[in-house]
């Protein structure tokens, strides 16, 4: 198997070291930049698997630099930021990043998350291949009889509940911003269609969590969105 390549974008050379150095314990092959410049002609030039984005460069905003790469790439995008507002996350997020790491940072929570988005591209090229069924853990969406279940069990879903299930299942691993998931499901992002999700949400995960308020399948990011966990085998 090929190591993940890394494309390291950094303009605060201390954290970039010690991006880099990470990358090589892993064994990871990396690429850096120090601005959006050079992020941009790397992105292009070398087709990273992974691309950890810092926002703040100085000749643009690391948030244009996701559009831009969303235009014409689905590769998945780490940001790694100082920037600690939930608006910041959302507007990174709704831009198209995968995830958000804010400074200062650790080293294993790094790795991990990169992790997640290592199995994501493993998972969205099977998906690519088959696109017939999801499974997770004791989860099961059947997307062409458009049936979701649970340990064998069939769920007993609503449509929205089934839209929700379908939405989060396709990404797992990706936080989905409150905006993005309205959307997509109700195709407005009013005030109550926000309220309206988390609704939803609740009642979905009454029926595929053992323990709804320690939720393995869906975690909640305060303020941003959802993400469907990957259970491990």
């Amino acid at each position: 198997m090929n190591k993940p390549f890394i494309l390291i974008v950094e303009d605060d050379s201390a954290v970039r070291n010690l991006i880099s150095t990470t990358m090589e314990t892993q064994d990871y092959k990396y690429h850096t930049a120090a601005s959006g410049g050079e992020a941009l002609i790397a992105a292009v030039s070398q087709n990273p698997d992974v691309v950890l984005l810092d926002l703040g460069l100085p000749d643009m905003d690391g948030v244009e630099i996701i559009k831009k790469i969303r235009s014409w790439s689905n590769m998945p995008i780490i940001v790694i930021s100082a920037r600690a507002e939930d608006q910041d996350k959302i507007e990174a997020l709704d831009a198209g990043a995968d995830d958000y790491l804010t400074k200062p940072f650790s080293v294993e929570e790094l790795l991990a998350r990169l992790r997640v988005a290592l199995r994501r591209i493993s998972y969205t090229q099977r998906m690519g291949r088959e696109q017939v069924e999801f499974v997770n853990g004791d989860l099961r969406v059947d997307y062409a009889s458009g049936c979701g279940y649970f340990a064998g069990e069939e769920l007993h879903l609503t449509p929205i509940e089934y839209k929700l299930l379908c939405l989060l299942s396709k990404n797992v691993g990706k936080v989905l911003t409150h905006t993005y998931i309205t959307k997509e499901i109700w195709g407005s992002t009013w005030d109550n269609d926000i309220a309206s999700l988390r609704v939803f949400m609740a009642t979905l995960r009454k029926k595929i969590e053992e323990n709804p308020a320690q939720p393995q399948y869906i975690q909640t990011h305060v303020g941003v969105g959802y993400r469907m966990l990957r259970i491990e085998e």
